[in-house]
């Protein structure tokens, strides 16, 4: 697996095809493995795809103390192999903001899924406060909650609970559903200048779906996608998932 050194140490990284670069951030509790590695082949004959893991997830360790979306967009950054597009999911498209808003030379083409702007109401907070207390003392139920949350009832039903079941939560999940408590991006979206394509997720029961629609309403000039599935779009519409973001990098409209 690829590394590059960093200040907050060292980040590693997926890294396959080649052309433009295409970068994947992951969300909490994920890494590049869990979250990207069954789509990276369905980009890697027009770009060079790369899927870091940052602070606490896969091989890349945390520094410890609070994480910080600044830190986070530095690690992924670092990777970058010049101007690329960029695809965030869930806590990693608050990072894609925060890179693309803040280092838009480096950035291309944005897409963004399954994310939200700030701690906007209750349900959400209740949400993901629920999901960092289990994580951090009951890995059972954080195993069982995560179909809950994560997937549409038709999905686990289709799939089935234990097979959706990820046992403990990796090391730095809490510090990473920490911050995802504290995201706020309000004041860096309207600083986007890149082509943005929203996607959403009707089903989503962990970010519901009217975040993903504000996401899009705060972006100017983005476009905006909708798919019937839950959280984790990325492993019940995989090929919806890659449809549109090959036809949103490749519109030559797009940027």
């Amino acid at each position: 697996m690829p590394q590059i050194s960093h200040e907050t140490g060292t980040v590693h990284y997926r890294k396959e095809g080649g052309g433009p670069g295409l970068v994947l951030v992951h969300g909490a509790g994920g890494d590049a493995e869990t979250n990207w590695a069954h789509l990276m082949p369905g980009f890697a004959d027009i770009r060079t795809v790369i899927a870091p893991d940052y602070a606490g997830s896969g091989r890349t360790e945390g520094p410890g103390g609070d994480l910080t979306l600044d830190l986070l967009a530095d690690q992924v950054a670092a990777t970058f192999d010049g101007p690329s597009d960029l695809v965030g999911f869930s806590l990693g498209s608050a990072v894609a903001v925060t890179i693309a808003a803040r280092r838009p030379e480096l950035v291309r083409r944005l897409v963004l899924i399954a994310g939200w702007t700030h701690l906007a109401d209750s349900r959400l907070e209740l949400g993901l406060r629920t999901w960092a207390r289990l994580a951090d003392t009951d890995p059972e139920s954080f195993a069982a909650y995560g179909p809950l949350v994560a997937f549409s009832p038709g999905f686990v039903s289709a799939v089935g609970a234990k097979s959706l079941m990820a046992g403990e939560a990796p090391p730095g999940t809490v510090r990473q559903i920490d911050l995802a408590l504290r995201v706020d991006v309000r004041d860096l979206l309207p600083k986007i200048a890149v082509p943005t394509l929203v996607i959403g997720a009707t089903k989503d029961y962990l970010i519901p779906v009217e975040h993903h629609r504000a996401l899009h309403a705060a972006i100017p000039g983005s476009a905006y996608a909708e798919i019937d599935s839950g959280h984790v779009v990325l492993h019940e519409h995989p090929d919806e998932v890659t449809r549109l973001i090959r036809n949103f990098v490749t519109d030559e409209t797009n940027g």
